[in-house]
Order: C-alpha cells, then structure tokens, then sequence
C-alpha cells in the first residue's frame, strides 16, 4: 500500500507487555523454571505473592514479588537462581510477529511512544533487552496507572490526534473517556486479558480491533483517524 508521509501531529502510543511483547510466553517460562529450581510448592507461593503484589499495585511486579518470596524464605540459595534468569532473560525473542514492523510503520505516519504500565527496574529492562527502547529511539514512559496520567502525558506530549495501541479494554476505554475522538483506541487480541470474553464485554467496542500487532500495517493514517469518530 501507498504510505502516507509522516504526520507530526499524530502521535502513536504502544503498551508493551502483550502489544508488543508477548509477556504470556515469558510468565510460562518463569514459572517452569521456578517449578524446576524450587519445586511446586514453593513456586506456587511465589505466584500467590505476585498476585497479591499485582492487585496491590495494579501492574506486575515480578522482582518485587521475588523480594517478598526472599522475606518468607531468606536462607533459599535457589532465589540467586531464579533472579539470574530473570535478569538474563531474552526478551527480544518473545516479540510479536511483525511488531517492530507496526512500530516501523506507525512512525512512518507519525511519532511513536512507548507507553505502559510497570516498576522503575525490571520494566525498563524488558524494553531494554527487548530492543523496544532503540526502536522508539528512547521514547519510552513507564507509569504506575497510565490512564490516570494522561494530562502529564499530553503535557510531555502534545499531539493533535493520538493513537492508543493496547491489549487491555479497560485502559482504552478510559482513555477514550478522557480525550474523545482526539485518539484512536486500537485493540490487538493478544494475551490473556485480549480473550477474556467476559472481561472484554464489559467495556465499550474500541475504535480498532486487531487479530495480531502486525495487522496495523493495513489500516492508512485517513482510516486511523476516522475510525476516532464513529
């Protein structure tokens, strides 16, 4: 298809964990290797404590949640282990099919951002290690609740028309709340909350929906926009 010249007042912003990156696969590693270095017992603690952590915070924590399971458990020499890997662990390999190709073509039409939710250590890692932070060229903000952030993100940011790319409903919809027909909600149906149907159900249809990241490909800046108003 025939692309449209970048527009400096469009500004495309990406989640990271299942946008981008399929953080589903990861978890699945994490916890085999945890099954594997602590046994099932152990490594279902560590799960409890994570969730905990996630409803706490309202992101995951991962190396927040290996703190508290280091708490219950200071003499475990398997926890070094089990950081190592996690530290070490290669990201770029869990990317989406053709998601530095949607990232690519999004700045051919407009700026792009990183924006997602996380801790101030083991998220920028992952987008470090990922190579998301040079395909953004550093343009990366990490927030404890995006959604509630949007007028310093706009201050940082300040577009005409944003595009929002995420695989969690409830952040679109509050997004779309907060500046209307000034963004794009973009849907790819990827991870875990993507095919929670019910979950799904219970907020309104975004602008865009997508089977995977790459599809973004097929859709001109025109059809982006207008997609805002209907």
């Amino acid at each position: 298809m025939t692309h449209i010249d970048a527009n400096p007042s469009t500004l495309f912003f990406f989640d990271v964990d299942d946008t981008l990156l399929d953080n589903d696969r990861v978890a699945d590693d994490l916890k085999r290797y945890l099954a594997n270095q602590v046994g099932g017992g152990s490594a279902a603690r560590y799960w409890e404590i994570f969730e905990q952590l996630r409803t706490e915070l309202g992101y995951a924590d991962y190396l927040g949640a290996l703190q508290r399971y280091r708490v219950e458990r200071p003499r475990d020499p398997k926890l070094l282990a089990v950081s190592h890997f996690m530290i070490n662990y290669p990201f770029a390999n869990r990317l989406f099919p053709e998601s530095l190709d949607a990232v690519e073509y999004a700045r051919r039409l407009g700026r792009a951002v990183i924006l997602t939710d996380g801790d101030v250590v083991f998220q920028p890692l992952k987008i470090d290690r990922s190579g998301l932070y040079e395909a953004f060229d550093g343009q990366v903000l990490i927030c404890i609740h995006k959604e509630l952030e949007l007028d310093d993100v706009e201050a940082r940011y300040p577009a005409a028309h944003y595009v929002m790319v995420d695989d969690k409903v409830r952040i679109l919809a509050a997004i779309k709340e907060h500046w209307g027909e000034r963004v794009t909600t973009v849907f790819p149906r990827q991870g875990h909350y993507a095919h929670d149907a019910a979950l799904v159900a219970r907020y309104p249809k975004p602008d865009i929906t997508l089977e995977r990241i790459g599809e973004l490909q097929n859709y001109s800046l025109e059809q982006i926009l207008v997609a805002a108003g209907k």
